[in-house]
């Protein structure tokens, strides 16, 4: 065994290690990654030859969690790690994005990159050095590749930009992005930001640049003292016709240019141009060589529509769809679609439409988080749908995929820095937005759509939020670029970049950037960020004409929640032996009561339908927590009777003496002469005994006095006549001449 290791630092000083030789040595490639107690094995394995007739790069990218990593077991049944989480995807779909388009364009064998969570440090966030592992992992293989690639979060914190910062400081941070890279371009970017400007975004973007370079450097160091990575494997995935390939170009480049320059708004209408375009060039083959360049056809009719409409749109600064390069497609919107949701809203951009619904729920509704490193509870879902028929397509629906859970994401990152803190907010938010038509920009529809239906729900959005995203065309012969707003699904296709920003008016919350194409400036980053900036305000011009802020109340049928806090050591006394004082409470009632210990703190959700239900509950919380009060009255109930008094219940589970001389304030031979069990009687807390803590107290004070009573008629038994001059009420009653 002899393992090889490369280490280097990060901007703050912590070590960074990428050891290979070690582990999983039957794999193409293999390493494990460290930082802190943070550790990562990326494994790659290459299949050596490509399927059949595979004109794409199956590529898989895997990232699993290891609960043995931070030595916790799995929730559910099974205590056994199953299927991936949303949070696995999410990191999986990071990698694969970086990672896919630096794939040779002819090589077709399956890859599969599995990236396990081996070691977890509770402070350290694993994803951004999930990247990095899967890089290495292929920069030590034999499997051709345009890397090396590296991942960073960039966060600033009090105003300082930081690589790969703890969880503990990301509260306060203002931009958490991840970005991806090679040494010289920048190929990924997604995360999240608290109403940032484009500049201080452009910022981010350098400063994430400049550490992932020294990380690229390392690889390629690590790489030169394998000996597997110095020859890349031969392959021939293609085979190819020159000649064929230019006989399709004459015949159908012109065409599907003149299509594009004229622009062709429908987009069935200009797939149907293209079948057609593309059956009459076949009418004009033998059998014979129809079925020799079968494999062929249709990969080279892509790559002439990808040149043609690329060409128009630069030539003729007009778009495929007949639209300006900065044109937004037409929008409309409404609100309460759904009578019977907490709110709703339609929001439809060109051919693209989300329904989306807020659903208000209690505590009892928030999702379990239950991750090796990050575990809790989420106040706040978002859930995307993208059924077949949004498409005109025919397919199974399975369960959710890994695009539903990654537009889903983007578009709840968007949305999160404008929902009420937990003060102004008590509910948890559930948005689902199902997508019923589809050309490009569907996570952005969700965005404004989420907008609008929690104005509808009346959710006290801090500002609306809308989305937009953004395409690039490039030629690097002439120099000439387009920069596209609100791209069509086949501007995202045929494009270089699909750049999505999400924002208010006063600055970007959210993004998400693929680039496909190398040498992207700075400048030309800057431009799409400013069109965008433009878009986005011109968006939500348009929501605005549909609703402007959210509802002055909720919806009448959505449960209405009050919330108080008690001394922690209360809630034991409120939840009651066995729930039983809760329960009794909630059925009595009719309400649901949520208790959550926070700090020294109980924190009490009470949801009610009616304000009556909700003050009943508030009136029993107040007597159990109550503390008892020299001097104040109360209303309580005969518990017990014995000959030298009545023990009257003034609090739950707080009793009191009430002695038979304090009873009335004539002599009395019998306590039951006055009292039963079960009655209920005024009284007064006349003294609590310092020593023992039992309450004395007096029915008679608050009684008036008769006439002609003097002092030393007023014992019994040789009780004392307490001290009432401090009484109000006591003195109200009295007649004038007392």
């Amino acid at each position: 065994m002899n393992p090889i290791l490369k280490t280097f630092q990060l901007p703050d000083g912590r070590e960074v290690s990428i050891e290979t030789g070690r582990l999983a040595k039957q794999a193409d490639g293999s390493v494990v990654v460290k930082l802190g107690d943070t550790m990562l094995l990326a494994t790659v394995v290459a299949r050596q030859e490509a399927g059949e007739n595979i004109d794409f790069m199956p590529l898989s990218v895997e990232y699993r969690e290891k609960y043995a990593a931070a030595g916790r077991f799995p929730g559910g049944f099974f205590k056994r790690e199953t299927r991936p989480s949303d949070h696995e995807v999410l990191i999986a779909r990071l990698v694969d994005r970086v990672l896919r388009p630096l794939f040779p364009e002819d090589f077709h064998a399956e890859v599969q990159v599995i990236i396990t969570l081996i070691s977890a440090d509770r402070n350290i966030m694993p994803d951004a050095l999930a990247g990095l592992a899967a890089s290495s992992a292929l920069a030590v293989s034999d499997i051709p590749f345009l890397g090396p690639i590296s991942e960073v979060r960039v966060a600033r914190i009090n105003g300082q930009f930081v690589v790969n910062p703890n969880i503990s400081d990301l509260a306060n941070a203002d931009i958490d992005i991840m970005v991806g890279a090679t040494i010289d371009n920048i190929m990924m970017v997604e995360g999240e930001m608290k109403e940032v400007s484009e500049t201080d975004m452009i910022e981010a973007l350098r400063f994430a640049h400049e550490a992932i370079k020294v990380q690229c450097l390392a690889q390629a160091d690590l790489a030169s003292q394998v000996e597997q990575s110095k020859v890349k494997r031969a392959y021939c995935h293609e085979v190819n016709d020159e000649g064929y390939m230019q006989k399709m170009h004459a015949a159908c480049y012109s065409k599907i240019y003149a299509m594009a320059a004229k622009g062709v708004a429908d987009k069935h209408e200009r797939k149907t141009i293209l079948e057609t375009i593309k059956s009459e060039f076949l009418a004009t083959l033998t059998d014979e060589e129809k079925v020799k360049f079968t494999p062929m056809t249709g990969r080279y009719f892509h790559s002439i529509e990808k040149e043609a409409i690329r060409n128009a749109t630069l030539d003729a600064r007009i778009r495929v769809d007949g639209r300006k390069l900065d044109q937004i497609r037409p929008i409309w919107s409404s609100v309460d679609y759904l009578p019977a949701a907490h709110g709703s809203a339609i929001f439809t951009r060109g051919e693209t439409q989300s329904l989306t619904s807020v659903t208000l729920g209690t505590k009892l509704d928030e999702q379990v988080v239950d991750g090796a490193v990050i575990d809790g509870k989420a106040n706040f879902m978002l859930h995307y749908n993208f059924p077949p028929f949004a498409t005109r397509e025919v397919k199974p629906i399975r369960g959710i995929g890994r695009r539903e859970i990654g537009h889903g994401n983007l578009a709840l990152r968007a949305l999160k820095p404008m929902i009420p803190t937990d003060s102004d907010n008590l509910y948890t938010i559930r948005i689902v937005s199902d997508i019923l038509e589809s050309n490009g920009s569907s996570s952005m529809a969700t965005v404004c759509a989420g907008t609008l239906a929690l104005m509808d729900a009346g959710v006290k959005l801090k500002k609306p939020v809308s989305g937009i995203a953004m395409g690039l065309i490039t030629d690097k012969k002439t120099g000439k670029y387009a920069v596209l707003s609100d791209i069509l699904g086949d501007e995202d296709h045929l494009g270089d970049m699909d750049f999505k920003v999400c924002g208010t008016v006063d600055g970007i919350t959210a993004c998400q950037m693929d680039i496909k194409v190398d040498g992207l400036s700075y400048e030309i980053l800057k431009e799409a960020l400013d069109q965008a900036k433009r878009g986005r305000l011109h968006i939500l011009g348009e929501m605005a004409k549909t609703i402007t802020e959210p509802r002055a109340d909720y919806k009448p049928f959505v449960p209405r929640i009050t919330q108080i806090k008690i001394p922690r050591e209360f809630i034991g006394a409120i939840i009651g032996p066995g729930g039983k004082v809760i329960q009794e409470m909630q059925r009595e009632t009719g309400t649901t009561i949520v208790i959550e210990e926070v700090g020294e703190f109980g924190v009490i959700d009470i949801v009610a339908d009616n304000i009556a239900a909700r003050d009943a509950v508030l009136e029993k919380i107040k007597r159990i927590v109550a503390v008892p009060e020299v001097g104040a009255i109360y209303k309580g109930k005969v518990k017990n009777i014995q000959p030298f008094g009545a023990f009257i219940e003034i609090l739950p589970n707080q009793d009191g003496l009430l002695h038979i001389s304090e009873i009335e304030w004539k002599r009395l031979e019998k306590v039951e002469d006055a009292l039963k069990i079960g009655d209920e009687v005024e009284v007064k807390l006349i003294e609590v005994d310092s020593k023992t803590g039992k309450l004395k107290l007096s029915r008679k004070v608050l009684l008036p006095k008769p006439e002609g009573m003097t002092d030393n008629k007023e014992s019994h038994h040789g009780g004392s006549r307490p001290d009432h001059r401090s009484d109000r009420r006591s003195d109200q009653r009295r007649p004038p001449n007392q």
